[in-house]
C-alpha cells in the first residue's frame, strides 16, 4: 500500500466522523437543515474516498473515475447546500446540479484524451474550484451579520478553490498522475493531491462545525434570555447587553439613556379582568416597544409589569421625547380582552449616563425617577438630572407602585 492509499483510508475515517459530527448536531436540532446537508455531504465524501481506492481492481476505469468525480462534486453540492441553509441563502440546486451532470459528461470524454493532457486535468479539478467559488458567493451574499469564523471560512473557501484551480499545474511539475488510473495511488503527484484534499477538507469541516457550534449555543443562550410572555429580554438578559452597550457608547463617545416604564394599577386589571387579560396588556406593550425600538437598542421586561430600554446614542432631552411618544401612544391603544373604553397606562423614568456612572448607577436613578413619576399621579415622565452618589441609598417608599 502505498502513502496515498494510506492517506485516502485515513481520509474515508475522517469524512465518517465529521458526517457524524454534523449528524449529531442535526439530531440535536432537528431544524437545523444545514447541518443535515453538511453530513450528508460528508457521508458522500466516505463514498468517494472508498471509490477511489478501489480504483486499481477494476480493469475498465473509466465508468469508476467518473463515477468517483461525480460523487465528490455532489459531496461539494450537499456542502453549498448546507452552507445556502445556514447562511439564509436559497440554495441553487438547479444550476448546481445541472453543472454535475454537464462536468461528468465532460470527464467521461476527456477520457479519451493523453493521460497527461492539461485539458483533461483542468476538466476534472475546474468543476472542484467552480463549487468552491459558489460556496463563497453563498457565504459572501448572505444578509446575515458575519463574524471572524465567518471571514475565516470565506478565505479558506477561495483558498480550497485554488488549489483546486493549481492541481493540473502541480500534476505536471510532478511528473503527472500515473500512467493509467491504477497507477494513480502510486505517484507523488496522488501523495500531494490527497494531502492537500486532507487539509482543506478538514478545514472547512471544522470551521463549518465550529459556526454551527456557535450558532447552537448562541440560540440557546439567547432562548435563556428571552422572556416567555413579552418576547423581550428578561433581566438577566437585559442587563447582559445593557453593559456591552453601555460600554460601546462610552468608547464611541456617544451618550446613552436608560428609559424604565411600569404599567399603572396593573394589580387592579388582574383582579378585576383576570391575568389573561394581564398577560395581554404585557404582551400589548412590549410588543409597542419592540416596533418602537431600534436595532441598537436593548429593550427588556425586568419585572413583573417593569420594562427597561437602552438608547445608545441618544442624549436625556431625547429619551424623555421617547418616553413621552411611548406614553401617549401606549394610552390610545385597545387591548384585546379589556373592554373598548378601557385604556391602560404607563409611568415612565428616564436617564443619562454621566462620567464616573457604571450601569448600576443608571439604574438606580433611572429607578429613582420612575418611583417620582407614580408618586406625583401616574402616567407621566420624570427624569433624573443629577448623577447618583456611588454608595448604597434608600429608594424612596411610594405606595400603590403597579
Amino acid at each position: 500500500m502505498g502513502s496515498a492509499e494510506f492517506i485516502l483510508i485515513i481520509n474515508l475515517f475522517v469524512a465518517g466522523l465529521l458526517a457524524a459530527a454534523f449528524m449529531m448536531i442535526a439530531i440535536h436540532d432537528v431544524g437545523r437543515v444545514s447541518a443535515r446537508w453538511l453530513a450528508f455531504g460528508y457521508m458522500l465524501g466516505m463514498a468517494y474516498f472508498a471509490i477511489e481506492f478501489s480504483i486499481p481492481a477494476f480493469d475498465n476505469a473509466r465508468p469508476v473515475v467518473v463515477t468517483a468525480f461525480a460523487v465528490f462534486l455532489g459531496a461539494t453540492i450537499a456542502f453549498n447546500g448546507g452552507l445556502a441553509h445556514k447562511y439564509g441563502v436559497t440554495p441553487p440546486w438547479a444550476p448546481m446540479l445541472a453543472f454535475l451532470a454537464v462536468a461528468s459528461v465532460a470527464v467521461w470524454f476527456v477520457q479519451d484524451l493523453p493521460r497527461h493532457s492539461l485539458t483533461r486535468m483542468m476538466a476534472y479539478q475546474l468543476p472542484y474550484a467552480a463549487m468552491q467559488f459558489a460556496a463563497l458567493g453563498i457565504v459572501g451574499s448572505s444578509r446575515q451579520r458575519r463574524g471572524r469564523l465567518d471571514a475565516l471560512l470565506m478565505a479558506v473557501l477561495a483558498a480550497s478553490a485554488m488549489q483546486f484551480a493549481s492541481k493540473p499545474f502541480i500534476a505536471h511539475a510532478l511528473g503527472g498522475w500515473g500512467a493509467n488510473p491504477q497507477a494513480y495511488g502510486q505517484t507523488v503527484y496522488a501523495l500531494v493531491s490527497q494531502s492537500l484534499g486532507t487539509v482543506f477538507g478538514f478545514a472547512l469541516a471544522l470551521l463549518a462545525l465550529a459556526i454551527l457550534v456557535r450558532d447552537v449555543l448562541a440560540e440557546a443562550t439567547s432562548k435563556s434570555e428571552t422572556d416567555t410572555l413579552s418576547r423581550l429580554l428578561n433581566r438577566g438578559g437585559f442587563e447582559r447587553h445593557a453593559e456591552i452597550a453601555l460600554k460601546d457608547a462610552v468608547r464611541q463617545g456617544v451618550p446613552v439613556a436608560l428609559v424604565i416604564a411600569d404599567l399603572d394599577h396593573f394589580k387592579s386589571i388582574n383582579d378585576s379582568f383576570g391575568h389573561a387579560a394581564g398577560d395581554r396588556v404585557i404582551e400589548t406593550f412590549a410588543g409597542f416597544l419592540r416596533e418602537a425600538a431600534a436595532e441598537h437598542h436593548v429593550a427588556g421586561r425586568i419585572g413583573g409589569e417593569e420594562f427597561a430600554i437602552i438608547l445608545p446614542g441618544t442624549n436625556l432631552a431625547a429619551a424623555r421625547l421617547f418616553a413621552e411618544g411611548a406614553r401617549s401612544a401606549f394610552g390610545a391603544l385597545p387591548i384585546d380582552s379589556l373592554p373598548v373604553e378601557h385604556r391602560c397606562t404607563a409611568s415612565f423614568g428616564v436617564a443619562e449616563l454621566h462620567a464616573g456612572e457604571d450601569f448600576s448607577d443608571l439604574l438606580r436613578r433611572a429607578d429613582e425617577a420612575l418611583y417620582q413619576a407614580k408618586g406625583s399621579g401616574r402616567d407621566c415622565v420624570r427624569v433624573s438630572t443629577e448623577p447618583a452618589a456611588r454608595q448604597d441609598r434608600a429608594m424612596p417608599k411610594v405606595s400603590g407602585r403597579g
